[in-house]
C-alpha cells in the first residue's frame, strides 16, 4: 500500500551544504522530519554539485519518512556564473551589465531543460534568454536558425 503524503516542502540549499542551522533545520523540523537524515542524504547526493545552489523538492509523508528530488540550479544563477557576474541589473531595461552569447544559452538551456515545462530546445533557449533581458544581461548575435 502506498504512503499517504503530509506535503510538499520546496528549499533552495547549497550542494554538498545542508546542515541543521536555518533555514533547513526549521522547515525541516516543523513539519517532523528527521533532519540529520536528511542533510546526510542530500550531501550525499550532491557531492558532484557542491558550492551551487540547488533547488529541492521533498515530499514528506504521514509516517514522518520523506523523499525529494534534486533540481538543476536556477537559470539566474547559472545566468551569473557564464556572465561572470555577481547579480543582475537594477534598472534591467536601462542598465546592462554582461553579454552572453547564443551557445553559452543554449548549454544553459540544455542543462535545464529537464525542470522546464517546454518540449523544444528552441523554447527553452528563448525562456533562458528573457530571464537573461530580466537581469539586465544582453544576449550577442542574432537567434540560431536551425537549434537542434
Amino acid at each position: 500500500m502506498a504512503k499517504e503524503v503530509a506535503g510538499q516542502l520546496k528549499l533552495q540549499i547549497k550542494g554538498a551544504a545542508a546542515n541543521p542551522s536555518p533555514p533547513v533545520g526549521p522547515a525541516l523540523g516543523s513539519k517532523g522530519i528527521n533532519i540529520m537524515d536528511f542533510c546526510k542524504q542530500f550531501n550525499a547526493r550532491t557531492q558532484d554539485k557542491a558550492g551551487k545552489v540547488l533547488p529541492v523538492v521533498i515530499t514528506y509523508y504521514s509516517d514522518k519518512s520523506f523523499d525529494f528530488i534534486v533540481k538543476n540550479p536556477p537559470i539566474a544563477v547559472q545566468l551569473l556564473e557564464a556572465s561572470k557576474k555577481k547579480g543582475g541589473s537594477p534598472e534591467p531595461n536601462r542598465v546592462k551589465v554582461a553579454q552572453v552569447t547564443w551557445e553559452q544559452v543554449k548549454t544553459i538551456a540544455t542543462d535545464k531543460m529537464t525542470d522546464l515545462n517546454c518540449f523544444k530546445l528552441e523554447s527553452a533557449m528563448k525562456m533562458v534568454a528573457g530571464t537573461a533581458r530580466s537581469m539586465g544581461i544582453t544576449v550577442k548575435g542574432k537567434f540560431p536558425e536551425n537549434v537542434e
